[in-house]
């Protein structure tokens, strides 16, 4: 007696099947598809614009370096705020490894766009003695005008951080402001820096000009101080208690680059808050490709119990419809890798950032799509191998 087998499906005839089922219906499968769609594209743009951010971040920071270090004034044993030698810059100069040091001082004074506006409107800008070495300690550039001189640094002359002079409403060299009783020059306005956003809200003048117009102590208030990378952390050890020997717990030291690296790690996190969120619409997508492939099920019980009628056995039609959700999955997955790709790039290029996307990013977003697929598509695989032969004669 002959033994009847059934035929085999190649997988060439498997991906037609499964194609023919999603193109028989197709406004369901694209709305379905599109579940899927926004849960990758959500997911994918999110890691772009996160993975864009840091790159720049890190572009920044080999830019800028990470061996610029800050000397601030800490407080006293007994609670009063300590004070920084007038010298602490050259004393920092002659530790080894160090290669530039600047200081500045805090004058407690205003500047205002005239004589006529109150003292008590600030508009965030402080006025700020300094040295002239902070220029090439913090690596800045003067935008337009020049930097304080040998003369310029006694006279009553200015020279405006890049957010400063935007809130004054400034854009050139030549004009003059009113700082404390006097009018004074503006002489330069620096280009921003990254490193120093205090530098950048502030008015500079000269140590000298801060003492003769502005009675200034001449004591400052920060120190910088910029060594070789490989000094760098014994440079740190020794700022504190070289600025201030008697007390070094008085002296607070800080990195700069550290804000940064922050920015980074602030970004990651919030990059984990917007993956949930796209996984939750992720998820929303595959009941929609769950719902669709059961529907699929129930419309063509007919067709089902044909095919079963002809020899198809329960594993073939099983693979037939868990095809078809994968299909249909990898359709909505592949579309919103597009979408998400092209999202990070339109987001890149409105904020001035590198256009960066992980090659896991896709890749793990299809990977997704595939598990959300074969899950999705299991039950409505089960149920449509368990109808009978029966149900073709009894549909017609």
């Amino acid at each position: 007696m002959t033994t009847l087998r059934p035929a085999r499906l190649r997988p060439m005839d498997l991906a037609r099947l499964g194609a023919s089922g999603l193109t028989a219906r197709p406004m369901r499968a694209i709305l379905a598809a599109i579940g899927i769609a926004i849960g990758i594209a959500t997911m994918v743009t999110v890691v772009g614009a996160a993975a864009s951010s840091q790159e720049q971040i890190l572009r920044q920071l080999d830019m800028l370096g990470t061996n610029l270090l800050r000397v601030e004034p800490g407080d006293s044993l007994f609670g009063k705020k300590a004070r920084l030698p007038k010298s602490a810059a050259a004393m920092v100069k002659r530790i080894e490894g160090v290669v530039q040091a600047g200081q500045t001082g805090d004058t407690g004074t205003t500047v205002r766009r005239n004589d006529l506006i109150s003292s008590s409107i600030s508009l965030g800008i402080a006025v700020q003695a300094t040295d002239l070495d902070l220029l090439d300690t913090l690596e800045g550039e003067v935008r337009t005008g020049v930097w304080l001189n040998a003369a310029t640094e006694r006279r009553p002359a200015v020279v405006l951080g890049a957010v400063a002079a935007e809130r004054l409403g400034l854009t050139s060299p030549g004009v003059q402001v009113w700082i404390g009783d006097r009018w004074f020059t503006v002489i330069g306005i620096l280009d921003r820096m990254p490193l120093a956003g205090e530098i950048e809200r502030s008015a500079l003048i000269g140590f000298p000009a801060a003492e003769g117009y502005l009675n200034h102590d001449g004591h400052p208030t920060t120190v910088y101080e910029r060594s070789s990378d490989e000094h760098v952390e014994s440079v740190h050890a020794l700022l504190a208690r070289t600025v201030n020997p008697a007390n070094p717990s008085e002296a607070r030291v800080t990195r700069p680059s550290d804000t940064l690296k922050a920015k980074a790690a602030v970004a990651g996190a919030f990059t984990g808050l917007m993956l949930g969120l796209g996984a939750i619409a992720l998820f929303v997508g595959g009941v929609g490709v769950a719902n669709t492939m059961v529907v699929a099920v129930l419309e063509r019980r007919g067709e089902i119990g044909l095919r079963r009628s002809f020899g198809a056995t329960r594993g073939q039609v099983r693979t037939q419809f868990l095809v078809e959700a994968l299909l249909l999955s990898t359709l909505g997955g592949g579309a919103g890798v597009l979408l998400g790709a092209l999202a990070t790039f339109v987001y890149a290029r409105a904020n001035s950032l590198p256009a960066v996307l992980p090659p896991w990013a896709p890749a793990g977003a299809l990977a997704t799509t595939v598990l959300i697929g074969t899950l999705a598509g299991i039950y409505p695989a089960l149920r449509a191998a368990r109808v009978p032969p029966t149900v073709a004669l009894s549909t017609q």
